[in-house]
């Protein structure tokens, strides 16, 4: 009885699935064909009498017989709620999931982690940021390989998983779409994240009381969404969106809005249709694209971490870009967005008035964007913006080229003595774009924190903040926390800082980290002595440490590397495995070696 039946199950779905049906058979019929590409993974894992465990697992967590039959979609949702930028994102993900169904496909919702850059910040915690980011690429691509998902959208809300997921996407190489989660709203009297470090940084100076401390503290932050100017979040969701790889406008809205629900529910609709057209992320991310990406970045006077982050991206999907290429884009991209954290709007004022495709058609009309670049709508990006409408007359959010808020890219690679192999600085042109001071070394981020916080960092210091880098901190750390304190206390034009960490989009000042080599691998950072003069130069982009040749060997001959401050765990693979930021900090390089044991 129980073998008839078990027969009787295996002819049933033989005739279900059976290998004259299969997509990879040879026999298979015409019109099948055509559709096979569509299920080149997903068949390997449910087709046939073989697969009869996976399909009963599957038919657990809800497919029918008809399911089998259709490509399947893993949509990659970050949501949690741990931080307040991905917090909705369960919404957007069965938004996807709904998508990606109606338009004949079977969604499939899987889970990666996040982090909080906002709550970790100044904290030892926050070493753990950058090492997210691979986890998150790691953990898409562990998940859809497994699975066999044929395409795949990832659904991203603040710093490291965004990058994480185009990493995953790119690893993967299967027809997918990014989704951004979108911004927040402003908090009461138009204050954000920002707001409340420098308030922090207010207080210590004792420019603010606590009362006015906690009120923005209870405020700043009214509800889900990513940090609110052009920090990193959204930073990269702009990068992503000029690079093809989101649908037009995803970039530019509300977390919380009918608009964000409906790019998600399109985005599921979209990557059936790249199934059928077999369009990868390779097809799209290309070197035009990429160039595309930076272009967007400056013009909206973007975020140091895209540096890390494009290149880390490119890199996975084999393009090559590097810093020098940021440089040279620079040379003819002019900063046109009056955006946070150097200037006065936010990204949901930037939303009200159509987000960055009229400022991307403006760029495309001054042959400053490659328009043949292929989309995840299937068009080209000119076809995309053909019909976009331009600004309403009156804003004052994007400037016009001809008048721009400065006529060259804001992010500079520095190079010299003390950076042999690039650093990147935010030199906006209000500090100024060149500077001249005192060494002020510190090992640590709570050294300097302590030391601006106590006031015994004055005007006309260079804090040299070091072994933050990749490997050093590891995790290399973003310094918000010092940068916050010192625009608090009022020194913004009269400190500068420096670091083998990296910053937050939030950051501004006179600040310029990823120096390479890092302290920890025995880069000239290593080197800086207290009372040393240095010079940064951001029109000439240089930066210079005053001291002879024969006293840069001495100090390097007595130099000594530090012993790793992790032997074990997450921070420790990190460690013996990321390579240099110049290069993204990424820990898959066959290059990569680990010299730590």
């Amino acid at each position: 009885m129980v073998r008839d039946l078990f027969v009787f199950i295996t002819i049933k779905s033989d005739q279900i699935m059976s290998q004259e049906d299969r997509p990879d058979s040879p026999s298979t019929a015409p019109l099948a064909n055509e559709r096979a590409h569509t299920r080149r993974h997903s068949s390997l894992v449910v087709d046939g009498p073989g697969k009869a465990a996976s399909r009963a697992m599957l038919r657990a967590v809800g497919f029918s017989d008809e399911d089998f039959k259709k490509p399947q979609v893993g949509i990659a949702s970050t949501w949690s709620r741990v931080t307040p930028c991905n917090s909705h994102i369960n919404v957007l993900a069965d938004a996807a999931s709904d998508g990606a169904d109606e338009a004949g496909g079977k969604g499939v919702v899987f889970n990666t982690i996040t982090i909080s850059d906002g709550i970790a910040n100044g904290t030892e915690g926050m070493k753990y940021s950058m090492i997210s980011r691979e986890v998150i690429a790691d953990s898409i691509e562990t998940v859809a390989g497994c699975e066999g998902f044929d395409g795949v959208i990832a659904i991203g809300g603040c710093d490291k998983n965004m990058p994480g997921c185009m990493m995953g996407l790119a690893r993967l190489d299967r027809p997918g779409i990014f989704v951004y989660g979108g911004t927040i709203l402003p908090g009461e009297g138009h204050t954000d994240i920002v707001s409340v470090f420098e308030a922090m940084g207010a207080h210590s100076q004792g420019n603010m009381d606590l009362i006015d401390v906690k009120r923005i503290e209870e405020t700043a932050i009214p509800g889900p969404g990513s940090c609110g100017g052009m920090y990193t979040a959204n930073t990269m969701a702009s990068a992503i969106e000029a690079l093809g790889m989101s649908l037009p406008n995803s970039s530019a809205q509300n977390a919380v809005s009918q608009t964000k629900q409906d790019d998600s529910r399109e985005a599921g609709a979209a990557v059936l249709k790249l199934l059928e057209l077999d369009i990868k992320p390779s097809d799209i991310m290309t070197r035009k694209a990429f160039e595309n990406a930076v272009t967007v970045v400056i013009s909206l006077g973007g975020s140091t971490n895209a540096v890390l982050h494009l290149i880390a991206i490119a890199n996975t999907i084999g393009v090559e870009l590097t810093l020098d290429d940021f440089t040279e884009i620079g040379k003819r991209v002019p900063v046109v967005a009056d955006l946070r954290p150097s200037g006065h709007y936010m990204m949901s004022e930037l939303v009200a008035i159509g987000g960055i495709q009229p400022l991307m058609k403006i760029l495309l009309d001054a042959g400053l964007l490659h328009g043949d670049c292929l989309t995840v709508t299937g068009q080209t990006l000119a076809e995309n913006l053909a019909d976009v409408a331009p600004y309403p007359e009156g804003q004052n959010i994007i400037k016009p080229l001809d008048n721009p808020i400065k006529a060259s890219s804001h992010l500079r690679v520095l190079y010299g003595n003390l950076a042999p192999e690039g650093s990147v600085a935010k030199i906006t042109g209000k500090e100024g774009t060149r500077f001249t001071g005192t060494a002020r070394v510190f090992n640590s981020e709570e050294e300097a924190q302590a030391r601006i916080n106590d006031l015994t960092v004055v005007a006309g210091d260079v804090l040299v903040i070091r072994y933050e880098g990749p490997r050093g901190g590891p995790g290399m750390r973003e310094m918000l926390t010092p940068t916050s304190a010192i625009m608090g206390r009022g020194l913004g034009d009269a400190v500068a800082l420096i670091t083998d960490g990296r910053f937050s989009g939030g950051s501004h000042g006179f600040v310029v980290g990823h120096i390479t080599p890092e302290a920890f691998n025995g880069g000239p950072i290593a080197l800086v002595e207290d009372g040393d003069e240095i010079t940064i130069d951001a029109e000439n982009d240089v930066m210079t440490l005053h001291i002879d040749d024969a006293e840069m060997t001495r100090r390097r001959d007595a130099w000594q590397r530090p012993k790793p401050r992790y032997t074990r765990g997450a921070m420790a693979k990190y460690a013996r495995t990321v390579s240099s930021a110049s290069l993204g900090a990424l820990t898959d390089l066959p290059e990569a070696t680990d010299d730590l044991n």
